[in-house]
């Protein structure tokens, strides 16, 4: 991936990519407006096009008067040429999926962010940390905030086969420090886990990436371990059982498994299709009563709780406070409720 303003002058690679940044604009461009663009001959643009071809970009060229090139898509990603502002406006947006962990594109965010800044100058670099200190997320998941630059460290040194120091604190406050070989970073919906091998204890650990200070890559290359599981999720998911009561979970959905399944935290599951319009899900858990009990809620859909008996009781007990939170004429419907939602100055309807 390359970023930079309009390349001038004569020399070649220079022309190609101003070639290539004009053609990843969605338009057909036609042979005599890139001649004059490139200051070229048309002769020189049809060479360029061909050398495009050469390189993997799949541009098609189109015949008659109204005829001209276009890049369209193909078999596999090029590198993309992003000027300054698009290389800032998508490391903004991949900081913000990465810090937020979105379920189903985190761990790719931190992948290609990782990438992107390791190829940003520095000019980009301050105003993509200016932009993100300056925005305030509306939304966000309901696990703890992480720095997008801890966890570009840590998938830089995973992809790397790069051996990774940091300080750690533990659920009971113990700090240390660790020097590790990172396997992978699992995101849960909820908190980043990073999967380690650790050197000193001679191995394998789970860390809560919002417990984690200062890491940075060592520079020492190591040779993967194979994990225990083969799976990292796996291997969360069996160490957050590890040692901590656990309860039966059994619920059944009135909505498609594939649907609840896209909303609910990756630990959970798997979700069981009973017919096109249910789905039943059975798997032990030891997150708290009242998370699963929300998580429940937010799922848009109707559910019963079939067990454990305390889920059952937390949601009965849940579902009394948020009764008892309503106006007496609101839990009715009656025509003088009003809505619990703050209203933006002039906004309009």
């Amino acid at each position: 991936m390359t970023t930079g303003g309009a390349a001038a002058g004569a020399d070649t690679p220079a022309r190609l990519f101003q070639l290539l940044s004009l053609l990843q604009t969605p338009r057909e461009w036609p042979g005599a407006e890139l001649s004059e663009r490139l200051g070229v001959s048309r002769r020189t643009v049809r060479r360029d096009i061909d050398r495009l071809r050469d390189l993997g970009y799949p541009v098609r060229a189109s015949q008659g008067a109204a005829g001209g090139y276009r890049l369209v898509a193909g078999k596999a990603m090029p590198p993309l040429v992003l000027d300054d502002e698009e290389a800032v406006a998508i490391a903004v947006g991949l900081r913000a999926g990465a810090g937020h962990a979105v379920e189903g594109v985190e761990e790719a965010s931190v992948r290609a962010l990782a990438k992107l800044e390791q190829v940003l100058p520095g000019r980009l670099r301050h105003r993509v940390s200016a932009l993100q200190t300056a925005t305030t997320a509306l939304t966000s998941g309901d696990g703890a905030s992480i720095a997008p630059e801890t966890l570009t460290v840590m998938a830089s040194a995973a992809a790397g086969h790069e051996r990774l120091r940091f300080a750690y604190r533990a659920g009971d406050g113990t700090e240390s420090r660790r020097l590790t070989e990172p396997y992978r970073l699992v995101s849960t919906g909820r908190r980043w886990y990073l999967v380690a091998y650790d050197i000193d204890r001679e191995d394998w650990r789970t860390f809560r990436v919002d417990r984690v200070a200062d890491p940075f890559a060592t520079g020492a290359r190591f040779v993967p371990r194979e994990l225990p599981t083969g799976d990292a999720a796996e291997y969360i998911r069996q160490s957050m059982w590890s040692g901590r009561p656990t309860h039966d979970l059994d619920v059944t959905f009135a909505a498609p498994a594939h649907f609840v399944t896209a909303r609910l935290p990756a630990p959970l599951g798997p979700v069981e299709p009973l017919d096109d319009h249910s789905c039943r899900l059975r798997c032990p858990v030891s997150d708290s009563l009242e998370w699963l009990a929300v998580r429940l809620a937010v799922l848009d859909c109707d559910f019963t709780v079939h067990g454990p008996g305390e889920l059952v009781d937390c949601i009965r007990a849940m579902s009394t406070r948020l009764t008892r939170s309503l106006p007496e004429k609101g839990r009715a419907g009656g025509e003088n409720a009003r809505s619990a939602t703050p209203q933006e100055d002039g906004a309009g309807g």
